[in-house]
């Protein structure tokens, strides 16, 4: 059997057997006698009620609320995929689903909503989020993507996060702090080039301003995005330069070259006019603008990232997004701003620049250390339950996201520690 037909049989296989999908509905409470019956359903469930009609903010005391996050997708811009509808998303949302319950222990529910259209989908979001203690938006198409993130952010009073943006942002911006230290650069002083305009890239590149970037170049598929173009939309106009530059001027000297678009939309001839120890992030994916052994042939000093786990320093959003809600629900945030994010990508930093742990060593074969093939952690570094979700729920305190007084951070250390023990 040929190797590709191998593995989508295996892929077919694990997905259908020993029973359907990914997840499952497990039970926290007993349900063996009849007192518990009555406990769990009538008449005993109508106290729980009644303290929540008093007061809303007991669903986080006595409902899942607290730990549940829902995966919502259309369906409209599926990992390569691109636009196959809601039920064929239904494996990836159930894919996200099993990762937030493997990586931060927060439970999650799929939800695939049929409609291409904003006004519907964010009525339908805001209809069921009471249920939910977060919401994770996944795979919607640009620009639609924005306008529907903007909208529930505003309408609710819980995190919502577009992870296909926000996620790519904060695990890059980890990378380019950790890559600008290895080649003596300063943030606020390096020359970006995004290519690529879509969601990813554009919260890229706001990220990056945070960082203190203000020298960044973003191109589309018609090229440099600049104030002379008449047919940007806001989004883009956001990062358009002042006016058109020829493509080597864009990439000569650059320091940063971040590739959010698809195969050969840069090149090793591009990378060649760029400063000393290039920082390329080639996070096409399945298959990157270019490979690593490519570049490295022609800059033997860039550092080099990916979105695959078969080289080094791959860009996953998995190091992100189970760590940000799990810090956004314990410290019941009602959003996900700014300051939480950057908060994550700086403990990703931080956490790649400690000792590893044996266990990562043997996992992936080889002794890691920090360096230019060691700028992002591992996505199963048992840290990072702890050093990212208290980053975040630090920041959401601070920022005064969350509305709890007197956090004790070490306790939440500590718990943090023994959620993934089981």
């Amino acid at each position: 059997m040929p190797k590709k037909a191998k593995l989508d049989k295996e892929a077919l296989d694990y997905h259908q057997f020993p029973q359907p999908g990914k997840i499952s509905v497990e039970v926290t409470k007993p349900v063996k006698t009849q007192k518990d019956l009555s406990l769990a359903y009538t008449p005993g469930v109508a106290v729980p009620c009644l303290k929540i009609a008093d007061n809303p903010s007991d669903a986080y005391k006595y409902t899942a609320k607290k730990n549940l996050v829902a995966v919502i997708s259309n369906g409209t811009a599926v990992l390569g995929l691109g636009d196959i509808g809601a039920l064929a998303s239904k494996p990836v949302m159930e894919g996200k689903s099993v990762l937030f319950k493997s990586f931060s222990a927060i439970n999650s529910f799929d939800i695939e909503v049929d409609t291409d259209n904003v006004d519907r989908f964010c009525s339908v979001v805001s209809a069921i989020a009471p249920t939910f203690g977060g919401i994770n938006l996944e795979d919607i198409k640009a620009p639609e993507c924005f306008e529907i993130e903007k909208r529930l952010v505003e309408e609710l009073d819980i995190p919502v996060m577009h992870d296909d943006q926000h996620g790519t942002a904060v695990i890059s911006a980890a990378g380019i702090i950790n890559a600008s230290k290895i080649a003596g650069k300063y943030t606020e002083h390096l020359k970006i080039v995004i290519v690529g305009a879509g969601a990813a890239a554009i919260s890229c590149a706001r990220l990056y301003k945070e960082l203190g970037a203000d020298e960044i170049y973003m191109l589309d598929s018609r090229g440099l995005i600049h104030e002379g173009r008449s047919d940007l939309n806001h989004y883009k106009r956001e990062f358009a330069c002042e006016c058109w530059m020829e493509h080597k001027e864009i990439f000569e000297n650059a320091d940063v070259v971040v590739g959010l678009s698809k195969p050969g939309t840069f090149t090793l001839e591009d990378i060649k006019l760029m400063d000393k120890n290039p920082i390329i992030f080639a996070l096409s994916n399945p298959t990157p603008e270019v490979f690593p052994d490519e570049v490295k042939k022609v800059r033997p000093d860039a550092i080099v990232a990916t979105g695959r786990s078969d080289f080094d320093n791959q860009v996953n959003n998995v190091l992100g997004f189970p760590f940000i809600f799990r810090g956004a629900l314990d410290t019941q945030a009602k959003e996900i701003n700014t300051q939480m994010k950057l908060a994550a990508s700086k403990a990703l930093a931080l956490l790649t620049k400690e000792p590893v742990p044996e266990y990562l060593n043997e996992i992936y074969g080889k002794k890691l250390e920090f360096g230019k093939d060691y700028i992002i952690p591992k996505p199963f570094d048992k840290r990072l339950i702890v050093e990212v979700s208290s980053a975040v729920a630090e920041a959401a305190i601070e920022s005064g996201s969350s509305p709890l007084k007197d956090f004790d951070m070490d306790a939440y250390r500590a718990e943090l520690a023994t959620l993934l023990e089981e």
